[in-house]
């Protein structure tokens, strides 16, 4: 499914995929379309953004009045910053891969630290849902304490109404 990761880097000979020479340069040699000497995946990343947000804000793109001619050039500069951004994930999960065959437990311990963070945030969500449960709870309580005080009640249904909503605490802002 990978291919060898040899000479990803600049200086790295190929067939040395754990070699960690070169590493300075980064994607230097990775494949797709041929590059400038000294550029690397994630400068011509960055060029090519640059590139779609200059194309959008233009002054050639703002005075020009054909739309088509317009709408071609950002076309262009967009799939170039998309076919390097495949070009960069590729080399990514590449060297994911890489790590998950050279060292299991790596990637074991960042499971477990992701299940680990993902159950603080499932604890801190229901804590907030009991907190409001909570709450509620207690507007259940004190209108049932309402219910059971039947020679304090006003006579007329209305005026019931009214004083069982007085008694009701304003809701809880939400953060």
């Amino acid at each position: 499914m990978a291919a060898p990761l040899g000479g990803m880097f600049s200086g790295q000979p190929p067939g040395h995929p754990g070699d960690s020479r070169g590493q300075a340069s980064l994607l230097q040699a990775a494949p797709g379309p041929p590059r400038a000497s000294n550029s690397t995946l994630v400068d011509e990343l960055e060029s090519s953004f640059e590139a779609c947000f200059a194309s959008l804000v233009s002054q050639d793109y703002v005075n020009g009045t054909d739309q088509e001619e317009i709408r071609t050039g950002v076309d262009q500069c967009i799939q170039k910053f998309l076919d390097i951004a495949r070009q960069t994930e590729c080399f990514f999960l590449q060297k994911r891969l890489q790590l998950s065959v050279q060292k299991p437990e790596q990637v074991i311990k960042e499971d477990v630290s992701e299940l680990r963070n993902e159950l603080q945030r499932k604890d801190a969500l229901v804590q907030k849902h009991l907190t409001k449960l909570r709450h509620w709870q207690q507007v259940l309580e004190d209108i049932n304490v309402q219910h059971k005080k039947p020679a304090e009640i006003p006579q007329g249904s209305l005026a019931y109404l009214e004083q069982a909503s007085a008694n009701i605490p304003a809701p809880m802002k939400q953060t």
